[in-house]
């Protein structure tokens, strides 16, 4: 059997388990406010999530073109789906670490890090810098603020407009809200996460010559990485759903809706106006500490917000790191 082949294959089975780990790493993203306000049930809410991510993933085409197309720039042949292979496999162990620790990180950027430290050290590869700056870093910084200061001004517009409204009605009514808004906080992880891991798999197919577009996605690597990470979701990731449910702030039914509502409106913009991959991690978590802002500062658990904002931060240089270490040892079995 021909080794290019074989090697492409093991970089989609790599990023198949990205994948899973993304989905049950990610879950929290999607359910932990309506879990812990109780609008939903774990079980329920999975399965939305699930279902949510699988459709959301044949909406995110712009978000995988960028991904496979305009991060990293790798010539065609085995040892190019070497790099592929590592940078995958860096984000995968990031993953498995933060997961942990019950630490929200970014499975995006562990995946855009793994990429760009493994292609450093490659030989003629080379990473489209003008395309990370603008593409991950900027929004990287750009989409927590946004969702921090849009969650901080839709729950002060919900705490006016129901200023007089009788206090056991508006939970009731806001648990129902909240399956809508969870509902849309699922398929917006699915345009812009599947869509990645999407990306990944375009990569290796052209790196490895089995297409000659480095954009076309056949629709059998949308129902793929769909099923998968809906797979991944539906088992669940309970360590961070807890720290996101609870540990930052107690959220009611209308904090949670109003967290839900403004982060996915946030990963649609970008996935589809913008084609920008951002982090669902960043955006929900931001939008979770904007809305609890409304009710004093010392709301916010700001000690845990602040170990988040780390795991931001050395998200992207670690899965570099890590993907380096990888290379090194994985390259001898995609020599030519």
């Amino acid at each position: 059997m021909d080794p290019e082949f074989i090697a492409v294959v093991a970089v989609i089975v790599a990023a198949m388990a990205f994948d899973y780990t993304n989905g049950f790493h990610d879950a929290a993203n999607a359910i932990a406010t309506s879990v812990s306000t109780r609008a939903l049930t774990p079980r329920v809410a999975l399965a939305m999530a699930a279902v949510g991510n699988f459709i959301g993933a044949h909406l995110g085409t712009e978000v995988a073109k960028t991904v496979g197309d305009g991060l990293v720039d790798l010539p065609t042949g085995i040892a190019s789906l070497g790099v592929v292979f590592a940078g995958v496999l860096g984000a995968i162990a990031w993953n498995l670490i933060t997961w942990y620790f019950g630490l929200p990180s970014s499975s995006s950027h562990a995946l855009f890090g793994g990429l760009v430290g493994a292609t450093l050290f490659a030989t003629a590869g080379e990473v489209q810098w003008d395309n990370i700056v603008n593409k991950v870093l900027i929004p990287m910084v750009v989409s927590p603020v946004v969702g921090l200061m849009l969650g901080f001004a839709m729950m002060v517009a919900i705490m006016w407009i129901f200023r007089r409204g009788h206090p056991g009605r508006l939970n009731r009514g806001f648990r129902w809200a909240q399956t809508v808004s969870a509902a849309a906080m699922s398929v917006g992880h699915g345009v812009q996460d599947a869509a990645k891991t999407m990306g990944i798999v375009v990569l290796a197919l052209y790196t490895g010559g089995i297409q000659d577009d480095p954009t076309h996605i056949p629709e059998w690597v949308y129902w793929t990485s769909a099923t998968v990470l809906a797979a991944g979701t539906y088992s669940g990731g309970w360590r961070i759903i807890r720290t996101l449910g609870r540990k930052i702030i107690d959220l009611g039914p209308s904090e949670g809706f109003a967290a839900e509502t403004v982060a996915s409106s946030v990963l649609y913009f970008n996935a589809l106006v913008l084609g920008a991959p951002i982090s669902t991690t960043h955006t929900i978590t931001s939008a979770i500490m904007g809305v609890g802002a409304t009710k004093r500062l010392s709301a916010v658990r700001w000690n845990v917000a602040g170990n988040i904002v780390i795991a931001w931060i050395t998200t992207f240089p670690a899965a570099a790191f890590i993907a380096c270490v990888i290379y090194f040892v994985v390259r001898p079995l995609f020599s030519p």
